[in-house]
């Protein structure tokens, strides 16, 4: 009923950038928190940012001043801006989304499947 699609994921150079994208589709009355999680091989999923529907954002320490969280609550899309790229940042990032269904007060926590983000020379 409801999902999310992740897009932008790619190979970037070091100090490179890129910009994720995610699309939430389906039945959706609304869009409450939204964020970034990664995880790097070998690791666990750590999050990265998040944002509220009201816009106010929140980041891991390490990405601090470099990567932007924002949304578009009509295209109901939430980004990633990520510059200064790092061989660290390389992870499968994934979005994630507390979503109210269309017409009813369930509310439901869905994630996408991920993009792959890899810094290398």
């Amino acid at each position: 009923q409801v999902q999310l699609v992740e897009s932008g994921g790619g190979l970037v150079q070091p100090g490179g950038s890129l910009r994720l994208s995610c699309a939430a589709s389906g039945r959706i009355g609304s869009i409450y928190d939204m964020a970034w999680y990664r995880q790097a091989p070998g690791k666990q999923r750590e999050l990265v940012a998040t944002i509220t529907s009201g816009g106010t954002t929140s980041y891991e320490d390490s990405v601090k001043g470099r990567f932007t969280i924002s949304r578009d609550n009509a295209k109901k899309m939430v980004y990633l801006q990520m510059n200064s790229l790092e061989p660290e940042d390389t992870a499968v990032y994934s979005c994630n989304a507390d979503i109210r269904v269309l017409y009813t007060n369930t509310r439901v926590n869905r994630w996408g499947k991920g993009t792959l983000v890899t810094v290398s020379s």
